[in-house]
């Protein structure tokens, strides 16, 4: 079975959900998780926090150094993923069909060769 990164997009600027809107995602994404699980799809999931908290590490010429903030100033950032396992693509686009209904933009992305397990 190949591995899949199925990861939520958000919008910096875009409207915030209300709380009832909220809520009604994090029930959907919780009937998803129940669904992956059962079938045997589900790997890992979480939620990310905001792109602020980020820290950037780098190594240049052995010398490490830190910032604040996203690695690219973007309006687009990742708000959350699921890893799971799937036969095919067609699979994995299947469960992000359901997750993009629940909670917006989802990019499908297969792991490569040397970091399925």
């Amino acid at each position: 079975m190949k591995q899949y990164l199925l990861s939520v997009h958000a919008v910096k600027g875009a409207p915030t959900p209300s709380d009832e809107e909220v809520q009604t995602m994090l029930r959907e994404t919780g009937r998803i998780n129940d669904d992956m699980q059962a079938a045997g799809a589900w790997v890992f999931g979480g939620g990310l926090t905001s792109p602020g908290s980020a820290t950037v590490v780098r190594v240049d010429n052995g010398a490490t150094t830190m910032s604040d903030g996203p690695f690219a100033e973007t309006k687009e950032h990742i708000a959350g993923f699921w890893v799971i396992k799937c036969a095919d693509l067609d699979q994995a686009l299947a469960w992000a069909q359901r997750c993009a209904a629940a909670c917006g933009p989802i990019e499908v992305r297969p792991f490569d060769d040397l970091s399925q397990a």
